[in-house]
């Protein structure tokens, strides 16, 4: 086994974990804070203002998925990109809905946007680096 066979084995795995732990953070901390706006604290609720209802359960399920996609990138790497693509597209199409409601003078957040826009590129991110790695792993193969 040469010097840059054992470099790139010993890569994936550690860039796979820095992966899952970012969507199980990510996918905890979302379910946490849309589940205190939906169902628990009052004073979450007055905080978040103006918020979108249906973009904040969208993210709320999303938080759920996040997990799941975390736990396919450990557990079944092959898998975990068709995951992460469809988080990154549903993320986009309700961006879109987003747009259309600020649009049709819907009340918001600013924030909401700028999350928005943080969480779509943060999947996308997630589902190019997973496909070049799956591309990858199957060259080796």
């Amino acid at each position: 086994m040469t010097q840059t066979e054992t470099t790139g084995r010993g890569t994936k795995p550690v860039l796979r974990y820095i992966l899952a732990a970012v969507a199980l953070l990510f996918g905890l901390a979302t379910i946490k804070a849309g589940g205190d706006v939906l169902f628990f604290s009052a004073q979450a609720k007055a905080g978040a203002g103006n918020y979108v209802l249906f973009v904040l359960w969208a993210n709320f399920i999303a938080g759920f998925l996040y997990v799941v996609c975390a736990l396919a990138i450990l557990l079944r790497p092959a898998m975990a990109f068709s995951i992460a693509a469809f988080i990154a597209v549903a993320t986009a199409v309700v961006f879109a809905a987003l747009g259309l409601h600020i649009v049709s003078g819907g009340a918001y957040e600013m924030r909401t946007v700028y999350a928005m826009v943080f969480r779509t590129a943060i999947w996308a991110a997630i589902a190019f680096v997973l496909f070049k790695m799956d591309r990858i792993s199957r060259r080796s193969l």
